[in-house]
């Protein structure tokens, strides 16, 4: 049986959508919500499967990848996050790359050797590769108005991902994914009326308008904190909500806390653009914490630890 397991967000689901434009396959789709990072734990492998793994951490995974080799199952699996030690198996194919200006869709692009290009350059504008991405754009000759695109495109498809449940989303990413299959160009997307672009693009302005009238909780030259309520919305701008206040003030870092059901907060912080770094260690020394260098999270941060999460950062920039 193939199993296609991926993230939610825009970097996994691009990086599957490159896979399959190239390699057409039917195969059972497996993914979540862009905290659902757990992925492998949800099937059963066995001998003869074949698993492609996109963008989750191979160290968050490593139990359930263990089995799936062990079993006799052959893994692909492509990432940029935390690894821990890679493992080294004959039925094991690792392409990771944890530098903090690549994303998994690019990993994949490398690999196709740029077979859709233009896709992967949506990816990493949608992950907030910003200038990784307008270099790749310039290289391939787009324009202005076409990078512009591509990265509401991206940003958008990435905003589809942040939910406390796939409810809170306006498309399961699994749909959103098949839905995107049928378009060989990231262009052919917007050129499209009928395509998802246009009902996320209005339902992101409104959240958006609604995160901007909230004033900061907490600023100081090095971290700017903004608390957000227990609502869908809320839950839904939170990720591409710290992107665009880590755009806005470069040299500070910036977190986003959104209210969970039972009083905790669901963070999202993004390292200072100018300084890439630590965001992966910051939250994995919390409980329910995890992420890269630029941009990491926390499930469920007590209220009673915001002040310690305020100094570890302040404390790391």
């Amino acid at each position: 049986m193939d199993y296609d397991i991926f993230n939610g967000d825009a970097d996994g689901i691009i990086a599957l959508l490159q896979l399959r434009l190239a390699n057409p396959k039917e195969s059972t789709l497996i993914t979540g919500v862009k905290r659902d990072i757990n992925l492998m734990a949800k099937i059963n492998a066995k001998a003869g499967d074949n698993l492609t793994v996109l963008d989750i951490s191979m160290e968050k995974n490593m139990v359930a990848l263990k089995l799936a080799l062990d079993s006799g199952a052959e893994v692909f699996y492509a990432d940029h996050h935390r690894s821990g030690d890679i493992l080294e198996h004959e039925y094991l194919s690792a392409h990771i790359d944890l530098d903090a200006n690549t994303c998994t869709a690019l990993i994949i692009d490398n690999l196709l050797d740029g077979q859709f290009h233009a896709w992967a350059i949506t990816a990493a504008y949608g992950d907030n590769l910003i200038a990784k991405a307008d270099g790749l754009a310039d290289i391939a000759g787009l324009s202005v108005e076409q990078k512009t695109q591509l990265k509401e495109l991206g940003t958008l498809i990435n905003y589809n991902g942040y939910g406390a449940s796939v409810e809170d989303l306006h498309f399961s990413p699994a749909v959103l994914y098949q839905m995107l299959l049928k378009y060989a160009s990231p262009f052919d997307v917007i050129a499209d009326k009928a395509s998802p672009f246009y009902q996320l693009q209005a339902a992101y302005q409104s959240d958006m308008d609604s995160a901007l009238a909230i004033k900061a909780q907490y600023k100081s030259e090095k971290l700017g904190l903004f608390e957000l309520p227990n609502e869908a919305w809320a839950r839904r701008i939170s990720g591409v909500y710290g992107n665009l206040l880590a755009n806005l003030l470069p040299n500070s870092a910036h977190a986003v806390l959104t209210k969970n059901a039972d009083g905790t907060y669901m963070v999202s912080l993004r390292a200072p653009l100018n300084n890439k770094q630590g965001a992966g260690e910051i939250c994995s020394s919390f409980d329910t914490g995890g992420g890269r260098e630029a941009a990491a999270g926390i499930d469920a941060l007590p209220k009673t630890s915001i002040a310690e999460f305020i100094e570890v950062v302040e404390g790391k920039y």
